[in-house]
Parts: C-alpha cells; structure tokens; sequence
C-alpha cells in the first residue's frame, strides 16, 4: 500500500444526490477493480483522461495508481458500495510545493460530485504535505473537467496552447473556496435527508402485537397521524399488527422502504442494519436504545456500507408535519401540531416537553428530530435541513454534545441571519477543566466555550426549557427591537416597579420617558396616573384608554419595547373591562414595528400567545422576569443582525514556516511534547509578531549583573526569573524577584534563587520592569472537541479568583477582537475609566496574532500572555509561556460523514 494509504482512513462523504461514498488511497489489492473501472470507460472519456483511445493507457493507469509509489504521490479511490466509481492523484516533480493531478470518473456518476469531491480531499491531503499547487493538462473541448475545476472554488489560471488547457489551481482555501464547498456541502446534506424526512414509505421493523410495545406505538402514531406513503409492519412472530398485513422481515416487503424504524432489541439491531441496506433501504431511525461500543459501530459501518442515513440510535424518533408527508415516526403520546418551529433534540424527555410547549403555544413543529445518541444525522444536518425546505421559521435546539462545532458555527451563523436558532445551553454544571496547567487554561471552561460558540453563531442560549420556550414564544410573534430600552405599563404601581426591577435585572433599560411624551400620556389617563417609566395607569384605566396608552409609547420612538403588567382588580372587575383587550384589539401601525409583551400575574401559565383579530399574537408571561429575559434575548438577536457579517484578521508580518521549524525542532527532541524554554517561547511569538520585554538568559551571578546593567533601561530596575524544565510556574515556587535595583540587588536574588531552588534552576531570564500599566491575561487553549479558543481578561494574582475573562473560537474576525476587549468587566479600565486607557488597536493586533498562531499551528496546545501590560502607547507582554504537543492539522470543513 503507498504511504497515502497509511497516512489517511477511510472516510465516507455523501454525493450531490445524497448517495455516499468511501473515499480512501488506492493500494495493490484494488488492482483489478480499477483496470475495470477503465475497461468501462466510453470513448470519449478514454480520450479525455489520456488524450487517446487506448485501452493500454488504462492498464498503465492502474498499475500506476495502484502501486506504492514515491513521497510526492497521493491517491485516492470513490468507492459506490464495493466499485470504484472515481479516481484522483497527484505527483510532484522537481518543484515538492507543486503537482500535476489526474481526475477520472465513471461514465455513469458524471454530474453527481464525484469529481468534485474527490478534489476536495486531494487538496486537503496535498495541503498537509506541503503542496501550493496543483497543475492539470486538459484538452480544450474537455468541458466537464473545466466545469470541475471552476466550480472548486480555488484560484485557477489557464494557458491555452493549441487543443490544450494548461491550468494551475492554487490551493490557499479562502472564503470563495470555503462557500463553495458549504453549497456543495448543503444539497448534498439535504438530499441525504429526503428519505429519512420526506420518505415515500415507511417500514416499522419490531412492530410487536402488544400494548405498550415501542414499535406498536411508533405504528400506531405513523397510521392514526393519516402518513401519505405506504406503511408496513415487521414482525416475524404475527401476520398483522394494527389491522396491518405483518412481514417477516424487511428483504420480504414487496418494495423496499425509504425509512426504517428500527424497534427491536438492541442485540438485533446490527443484524437488522444490515438486512435493511441489503433490502435497499435508504434511511433509518434507530429507537433501540442499550447498544454497546461494539454493536454500535457495527451499525454505524453497515450505514456507511450501504449509504443509508441514519438518526439515533437510543431516540425518540422523527417527525414532519408537511401535510404531503404527515409523518410521526415517534413514540411520543401527542401528535406534533403542524407548525413553523424545527425542533432537534438529543434527549428524549426534552424532546416531548418541547413538542408539548410548542403545541400549546400554537407554534407547532415543520419537522422534529430526537437525534438520541448521534452516530450520523446531526444538529448541522438539521439545520441545513430548516434553511432549505421553505417552511421553518424558528429552530429549536437541545445539543449535549458536538462532532464537529467550527463545522456547525459556520452553517449557523449563516442560518441565524435567515431565522432565530435557539438553544438550550446544557451541562453549564460541569467542573472546571482538571489539572490545569496554565491560568489561561483554568479560565477556559467547556461552558465559556459553548457560550463563545453560541455568541459568534448568534444562537439564542436560554438555561432552561421554560426561558427558551418562552422566548421562541416572543421571536415567533414580535418584531425583534431595535435596542434595550423599554417602557413598563402597568394598572398597579407596585407591579410596575417589579417589572422594572426584572428589566434592570435582564440588562434592560427603564429610561425616562421624554416630557411631550410624558404630558400626552397624562392627559389621557386616570386622574393620579404616573408617567415616568414605569407608567402607573391606576386601576381605573379602561380597555380603550390603555390601548391608546400603549400604541402613542410604541409609535413615539422613545423605547424600544413595550411590557404591560396587568392584575385583576376589584375595580375592573365591578365595570366588566377586560384590560387584555387592550393588547389584542389595537391594529395600530406602531405595533407591528414596536414589540409588545404581556404580564399577566393572575395566569397559571409561565407563557401563552394572545391571538389579535389581524392574525397576530402577543406574548404573555406568568412574571415579569420571564417577559424580561426573553425580551434581552430578542434585543442580543437584534444586535447581532445589525451587525455586518466580521471579516477574517490576518496580521501581516507573520512566518508561520520559521513558527512551523520551531516546533519541528522541538517535538524532534521532545517527542511528547511539553513547555518549551523561555528562549524558545521568546522565538515563537516573534514569528507572530507578539510585542514583549527584551529579555537575556543567564546562567551566572556575573552573567546577571551584567545583563541587568544592558537592560535597566528607564525604568532602573530589572526582573530575575529563574529557569528549569520543572519551573514552568515561577511565582508559584518564588523563582521570581521583582524591581531589582543596581547590581548588588541583582547578585543577591540570584544567589538566593540558586541556593533555594538548587539544581531544579538551570539558569535565569533577565527582563527590564514593565512600565506601569492596566494588567491583562491574553491567551489560546486548544479544545479537543472546539478548536482553538483565544480567551482574554484581567490578569495578575486575582485572575483566575475573579473570572473576568472572555473567549471566542479562533479563528476571529474582526469583530470577535471586537467583543473580546468590551466583554470583561475591565473593559473601562481599557477605555478611559478613572483615567486609565490602553491603546485598543495594539490590543487588537496582539489578539488577532494569538488567534493566526493558533489557526496555524495545532500542535499549540496552550499559550499564555500574562502578565500583558496595556498603555496608551501600546501592549506589552512581560511573560508569556506555550505548551505544545504532537497533533496533526484537521481541516473542520471538509466535507464526511462521522
């Protein structure tokens, strides 16, 4: 086999039909099967791929794709089942950073992706090896491949000369590259989904003749929900369930099923797996739960075997309201109410409490998946799924974990500008990282990355169930606002007061009302009405009078929002007025652009949408906290769409290749990677161009002297900080001796470090005290599951004590580098407060550095700023340290299935 075929697995990707794919390096044994796939090749294809009609050319291919070949030649197979359907190479030549590159696809997959796809991956792994380039010879009248290698995305020229195209396709993935692929990437993802979805027929496989069976219950939803396609049961124990004709097993049906629900036990269900694929079974839905490790992966390989997808298993199972499909694939009791909310769930039970919440609000579900255990189908499939099919509106999300988030943050923040997507943000209870090494790590919590995810994705993320069905509640029937301040209305002044103090509370504004403003609305109201936010109307107001109360707040321009508190009262009572009329009956143009919300304390609902006569509805909240909190979410929605789209930061002036030399050279000598020496750090920020302290390595009291006297410079005083490869922290050990002055001052530290720390001190850093200055920590941990996160915040000896840091997943934009600086509480140390100032934009270049350092270099596992000494005229950092261990680049959008 080539060394291609030991350095890349196999991986599986799906086609522009939906259909998957093996992708793997050609090897000796695939010999005969390519010589095949040539010898059924037509003419013209021949004559494309080699110029000729030749059938030799094809054997001389084979022997050349399938034979271990040099360092400089790739190769990859697409395999459709069990036969080569594509082949892809490359080879360099005196040039190692470039290479020619052969494509050949067979007659009857042209227009499906195959070619397409198979680039994608050549480019990846060339990528990997150091290739820039990728040239290719095509002839002229060659016009699928032209269409191929325009349709890539990546930079191509052309020379013509005579019948043949010379190109040369440079392989720097930018943002025109990635879209191209996030397109290729979503209809071939939604394609895949149409069987599990949108399937024609359906085969409930474990449909047992029992009450309370699972299958039965999943057989009963499908025929009683009036499903559109044909429906079968399975059970080799009955010949009907349900008034249903039985079969005894799938391959016995009269047409093989679009979708199998899969209900049987858990031992059964690899077995069953492969039955279904066999049958020609296109999607599963495995509600068997109890798989080991092993069965699962044996399901899983019989879905990738026989390209069917597959969600679960240990799920709730899938629904869609559409009414051509009708499909309730679940073992839920209710029926989903059709709907424009597309909900995705791991959890069963949270599944059914939002099917149920979303139904009593009258939203209703467009689809509903229970993605139970996620071998497959995932929350980026879903959501791809909601921005194509014309009927979602809003997504609803419960995620306990994820494949692959820089994949998902990407698909979200685009489907976020076309719909809200709101989440859940479970597990906010997990413990801290464990064995932290570095303070940048401690601050680095799995709960501040999902939150950076969610902040950059613009996804909506509530605590709780009832905060986020009642904020999907608010989202599906106002305007979002234009900011935060809202006017508080109530008929009780102490009601008004707490509805005020949630909004404080929520981060809200209650702002005073202007005096025009404040003037007319006293006039309309009750004698003893207040106006000055909140807005007492008395408990004599009427239906009318509050009406009119309301629309003149939401058409004046002076806030943004509208809450309106009422509670039932003896008074309104006595006179039969209904006070909520007042929020239904108005048409006034001013409602359509003002949100509106409802407390209403006498309800027992936490939240209930209040229909209007034009079709609308009005949120109400059971408290004013609830209304409060979902009112901050819709304004951070606003906020984030008001915003463009960030743009990349890539300083200039960086050298990932001497960074990349650095590293080489290390893990060379320290294969398990490690902390490397303060020299060495020094050298790897410099590639990046990092502002630090000058600083010189000794390894004698002289030494010391000496170095201090160089250094002093204006501020006449120096720091020692001893070295040694179990010194990585310092302070913590006392190895550090600050504001050391004159050369007496020098001797004796170093004296005393050497005589304390004895042989664990190999040397010493001289550096000159940093000049005063705000202290920050600035800093990237490398997630296992997230990538790199760039976290930034208050340093010194209380940082990790106080908390106050930000993160955002690298790689940032600018306006990432925009929240990481105003997200702490120090920002206004940063910004003027109390005279202290820092000059932003040095900031933002050390940040936007750190963020290229970690997009470039995986092997970067930690990496520490801190102390970083902000000025007016410019950032400093008086210490840094990096860990690094051996990893490997993974490119997060390629396009696979898990």
């Amino acid at each position: 086999m080539t060394e291609t075929a030991s350095a890349v697995r196999t991986v599986c990707a799906l086609l522009a039909d939906g259909s998957t794919v093996r992708l793997r390096p050609a090897g000796p044994e695939d010999r005969e099967q390519v010589l095949r796939f040539y010898r059924e090749m037509s003419a013209d294809s021949l004559r494309n791929r080699f110029f000729m009609v030749s059938r030799r050319s094809g054997e001389r291919a084979a022997d050349r794709l399938c034979t271990p070949g040099g360092p400089g030649h790739r190769t990859l197979i697409a395999l459709h089942g069990d036969r080569p359907i594509g082949v892809a190479e490359y080879e360099t030549g005196d040039d190692p950073a470039a290479a020619e590159i052969a494509l050949a696809v067979a007659d009857d997959f042209h227009r499906r992706g195959v070619g397409t796809l198979l680039l994608e991956h050549l480019v990846h792994i060339a990528r990997e090896h150091g290739v820039t380039a990728f040239t290719a010879d095509v002839l002229a009248d060659n016009h699928p491949l032209h269409r191929v290698l325009a349709d890539l995305g990546l930079r191509v020229t052309r020379r013509y000369d005579g019948t043949t195209v010379h190109g040369v396709i440079r392989l720097e993935p930018d943002e025109t590259y990635r879209s191209a692929v996030d397109l290729r990437g979503r209809t071939a993802g939604t394609a895949s989904l149409r069987p599990l979805l949108r399937p024609r027929s359906v085969a409930v496989i474990g449909a047992g003749t029992k009450a309370g069976s699972v299958g039965r219950a999943i057989l009963h939803n499908l025929r009683e929900g009036h499903f559109r396609g044909l429906l079968h049961a399975v059970n080799p124990h009955a010949r009907a369930v349900l008034r249903l004709p039985a079969y005894g097993s799938v391959g016995d049906l009269p047409h093989p099923p679009d979708l199998a629900v899969l209900a049987v036990p858990a031992a059964a269900v690899p077995g069953v797996a492969e039955q279904c694929g066999r049958a020609g079974v296109k999607a599963l839905a495995v509600v068997a739960s109890g798989l080991d490790a092993a069965r699962t992966a044996q399901l899983t390989a019989a879905c990738r075997r026989w390209g069917m997808r597959m969600v679960g298993p240990n799920c709730l199972g899938i629904a869609n309201t559409e009414p051509d499909v009708r499909l309730d694939a679940t073992f839920a009791v209710g029926r989903p109410l059709p709907g424009t909310a597309g909900v995705a769930v791991q959890s069963g039970g949270v599944g059914i409490a939002l099917l149920d919440g979303l139904s009593r609000l009258g939203i209703g579900v467009s689809s509903f998946v229970s993605l139970g255990d996620k071998r497959d189908v995932s929350g980026n499939d879903l959501l791809q799924w909601w921005e194509c099919d014309d009927r979602t509106g809003l997504a609803l999300l419960h995620l306990e974990s994820f494949g692959n988030p820089r994949a998902f943050s990407r698909t979200a923040r685009r489907v976020t500008r076309q719909m809200p997507v709101l989440t859940v943000d479970a597990g906010r209870s997990t413990a801290g990282r464990r064995a932290a090494a570095s303070h940048t790590a401690a601050a680095a919590t799995p709960a501040m990355t999902r939150r950076a995810l969610f902040r950059q994705a613009g996804i909506t993320a509530t605590d709780t169930l009832g905060e986020l069905l009642e904020t999907a509640a608010l989202m599906h029937s106002q305007p979002l606002p234009d900011g935060v301040r809202v006017a508080v209305v109530s008929n009780a002044g102490g009601v008004g007061v707490l509805a005020a103090d949630a909004c404080a509370d929520a981060g809200l504004a209650v702002p005073e009302l202007p005096t025009a403003l404040t003037e007319e609305l006293l006039a309309m109201l009750p004698a003893g009405a207040g106006a000055g936010n909140p807005i007492d109307t008395t408990p004599a107001v009427d239906a009318a009078t509050l009406a009119a109360g309301v629309d003149r707040i939401a058409a004046s321009g002076a806030v943004d929002a509208v809450l309106v508190a009422l509670v039932p009262t003896a008074l309104t009572t006595a006179v039969g007025t209904d006070l909520v009329s007042a929020l239904t009956s108005s048409a006034h143009p001013a409602r359509a652009r003002c949100p509106l919300v409802a407390v209403l304390l006498d309800q027992p609902e936490r939240v209930r949408l209040l229909h209007t006569d034009e079709g609308r509805a009005v949120p109400a909240y059971g408290e004013a906290q609830s209304a409060a909190r979902a009112l901050r979410h819709a304004a951070e929605r606003a906020h984030w769409l008001a915003r463009p789209p960030g743009r990349p930061m890539r300083p200039a002036g960086t050298d990932p290749a001497a960074a990349r030399t650095l590293i080489a050279e290390f893990l060379a000598e320290n294969p398990a990677g490690g902390w490397p020496d303060a020299r060495q750090t020094a050298r790897l920020l410099d590639c990046y161009g990092i502002p630090r302290l000058p600083q010189t390595y000794v390894t004698t009291e002289r030494e010391a002297a000496e170095a201090a006297a160089l250094l002093a410079g204006r501020a006449g005083a120096v720091a020692l900080k001893a070295q040694g490869p179990d010194l990585i922290h310092t302070p913590e050990r006392g190895g550090v001796h600050l504001d050391l002055r004159g050369e007496r001052a020098v001797r004796t530290a170093h004296r005393e470090l050497t005589a304390r720390l004895g042989a664990a001190m190999t040397g010493a850093l001289v550096r000159p005290m940093a000049r005063r200055g705000t202290e920050l920590l600035a800093g990237v941990v490398q997630d296992e599951v997230f990538g790199a996160l760039v976290v930034f915040g208050s340093g010194g000896t209380t940082s990790e004590l106080l908390a106050d840091h930000a993160a955002r997943l690298a790689p940032l934009t600018d306006t990432d580098v925009h929240d990481l600086l105003t997200a702490p509480r120090c920002a206004p140390l940063l910004f003027g407060h109390r005279g202290a100032l820092a000059d932003s934009a040095s900031l933002k270049d050390l940040l936007a550095s750190l963020s290229q350092m970690a997009d470039d270099l995986p092997e970067l596992a930690e990496a520490e700023c801190a102390p970083l000494i902000a000025r007016p005229d410019g950032c400093t950092v008086a210490d840094a340290r990096v860990r690094l261990l051996p990893r490997r680049a993974s490119d997060p959008y390629l396009r696979r299935l898990p």
